[in-house]
């Protein structure tokens, strides 16, 4: 496998990770539940898998959230963690421009700039998380703790 962005990041910080490769059905839409259906390819627990959410708040600032598969981001939390009136998620079309990456393949960990990234605090329940690799079909296995060092996160309560 040809190492993303996101794995030579972790390589220069000395981060043990494993990856994960899986067939890449083009169906990201989180309405239709992506991330579970990703749990279930790779045959991890939906917990078990993060999401990467990128939103904007009012003022325009880009934030990061990672989320459990099998939850929802509660807008209200992650609007009181990043500290604003309004937050909603970027559009699609705007992922590759703000982040290097597309949706399915979006990963907290080596976007184009540094953005204040939050991770929910159930991550800590884990002795690894799966995120996406950066790239559609690759899935990155790393400990909780090197996944918020690696992305210099805080972790608050995001679930609904």
């Amino acid at each position: 496998m040809k190492k993303t962005n996101a794995m030579r990041i972790l390589d220069g910080l000395g981060i043990t990770y494993e990856t994960a490769e899986y067939e890449d059905d083009g169906e990201h839409e989180l309405a239709k539940g992506a991330a579970l259906r990703l749990s279930e390819k790779l045959g991890v627990a939906p917990e078990n898998v993060f999401k990467t959410i990128v939103m904007r708040t009012e003022t325009k600032e880009i934030c990061v959230f990672c989320q459990s598969a099998e939850s929802e981001i509660n807008l209200k939390k992650a609007r009181q963690a990043a500290g604003c009136k309004e937050i909603g998620p970027v559009r699609p079309e705007e992922l590759l421009g703000l982040t290097g990456y597309i949706r399915g393949g979006c990963t907290p960990i080596g976007m184009k700039k540094k953005f204040r990234t939050f991770i929910d605090e159930t991550i800590i329940l884990h002795d690894k998380v799966c995120i996406s690799g950066g790239q559609r079909g690759v899935q990155i296995k790393i400990a909780p703790n090197d996944l918020i060092k690696a992305t210099d996160a805080t972790v608050v309560d995001l679930e609904l």
